[in-house]
């Protein structure tokens, strides 16, 4: 294979700015001194790559002025958008490697509990239920907000929680990440700051990209967010979003107390920072932890949430709660992006949720949540790979490598072995979570997990 010479480095630095689109057509590009002195490269090295780049026509010179980027603005290319990362941890090769495994495929990696952990029953009560419905349910455009009497099971659950929000101030969405990206839409410019935890999500950063928003990220603690990070955070980027999990946090499986919470709803009092709480684990929870938007009064914070992790990730449904004002201006930005949602998809949610075995069958989940805990955990102690916490609930446990490993190296490794990892980098926003996967621990019953683990740490 050839070796990358610094005028190909040249080029590629070019090629990712103007598909990331930081340099659309027409814009002028640094002089060749002055990106020679960024790149700490000579002179003659940035000359040949812009005379390249001109070759291929991908920038232009003008006759003493410099050289411009040509052609129409690029397709939006989200895997080229810095950071570039390896693609064992980018955040985009990672769903895909997990969404495309096969039954064949070992997955401790993925982000969802085993078919048959499902409410695969309740779930064929409920399409038979939609089944006999009206025609409208089976053929016709939602209302703009979404089903009425799923939006008022809704606040009704999140009353539960201390939440106070009517039906009016609930918007159905079509998933928890439509949710996202349509507050995404709602609130950001290209170029705005978005604190993210550190680590969180993956597809929170491959979302942000996709905005075009500038991620940084916040510590997070067994109690939530780094207070005095978050503080310096807000002083130094002014941020217009905080995206979080109150609940059981993905990946590390912590919870936000009611001191961080306190804490963190009084620095953000008199700034513009707008938090959007995902709440899409709440019915794993045991105990439950306290929640932003009950503290802020959706003020502050909106809340959002799915059911793809308990009832079923084909049948796509979301919601949105703000505050009314909120709410009108998504509806409209709704109806733009997709125009009317589906009723289809919210009747079957709403015959699952209100269904009377619904409720036994999580508690069968956690149950089944927190033996499959303990076993994980025994077994991964036993090759020398122990959690960054005990969690009380949830399927995920954020764990630490023994000194010096990899986590990207393992991933590799494995995936040659048929098992797909989460290596710590891709939930990581500075990249400092080297040592850390992230288990499910519904997904890690088999032995073969541990066996091929054990060979790659050996190796």
């Amino acid at each position: 294979m050839r070796h990358e010479t610094r005028i190909d480095v040249v080029m590629a630095a070019i090629r990712s700015r103007i598909v990331s689109r930081a340099c659309p057509p027409g814009t002028r590009l640094p002089s060749v001194r002055a990106q020679a002195k960024a790149m700490g490269f000579s002179v003659s090295t940035v000359v040949e790559a812009y005379e390249r780049l001109a070759a291929e026509q991908v920038i232009c010179a003008r006759r003493g002025s410099g050289f411009y980027v040509s052609g129409p603005i690029a397709p939006l290319t989200l895997s080229q958008i810095e950071p570039r990362l390896d693609r064992e941890v980018d955040p985009l090769w990672i769903s895909r490697q997990s969404l495309e495994a096969g039954t064949t495929l070992l997955k401790p990696g993925c982000g969802w509990l085993p078919a048959s952990w499902m409410y695969e029953e309740g779930m064929r009560r409920a399409l038979r239920a939609a089944a006999r419905a009206d025609a409208a349910v089976l053929t016709d455009y939602a209302t703009p907000l979404g089903l009425p009497t799923l939006r008022q099971v809704l606040a009704r659950r999140m009353a539960a929680a201390d939440i106070e929000v009517s039906p009016e101030q609930v918007l159905l969405t079509e998933s928890g990440t439509q949710a996202i990206d349509l507050i995404c839409r709602f609130l950001l410019e290209p170029g705005d700051t978005v604190l993210v935890d550190d680590p969180c999500y993956f597809n929170f950063h491959a979302l942000l990209r996709a905005h075009r928003a500038k991620a940084v990220g916040v510590p997070f603690t067994p109690s939530g967010p780094d207070i005095a990070a978050f503080e310096a955070a807000l002083q130094e980027h002014s941020p217009r979003i905080y995206i979080t999990n109150s609940g059981i946090h993905n990946p590390t499986g912590a919870t936000l107390s009611s001191v961080t919470a306190h804490r963190l709803l009084k620095l953000v009092d008199d700034t513009n920072l707008v938090i959007v709480e995902d709440d899409i684990f709440a019915d794993f929870e045991i105990t439950s932890a306290p929640r932003l938007a009950a503290f802020d009064g959706l003020s502050c914070v909106i809340h959002i949430g799915s059911f793809s992790k308990t009832l079923s990730a084909s049948l796509r449904c979301g919601y949105i709660a703000a505050r009314a004002d909120w709410i009108d201006s998504l509806t409209d930005l709704r109806i733009a992006t997709s125009f009317g949602g589906g009723q289809l998809a919210a009747a079957v949610l709403l015959a699952a949720l209100t269904d009377s075995g619904y409720r036994k069958h999580m508690e069968g989940v956690r149950l089944k949540l927190a033996e499959a805990r303990s076993r994980t955990i025994a077994r991964l102690d036993a090759i020398g790979v122990r959690p960054w916490i005990v969690p009380q609930a949830g399927m995920f446990l954020w764990c630490q490598l023994p000194v010096g490993v990899d986590a990207a190296d393992i991933a590799r490794f494995c995936l040659k072995e048929g098992m797909v990892l989460a290596p710590g980098n891709a939930f990581s926003q500075s990249l400092s979570a080297s040592g850390f996967l992230r288990f499910n621990v519904a997904q890690s019953a088999d032995k073969r997990v541990f066996d091929i683990l054990a060979r790659a740490l050996s190796g």
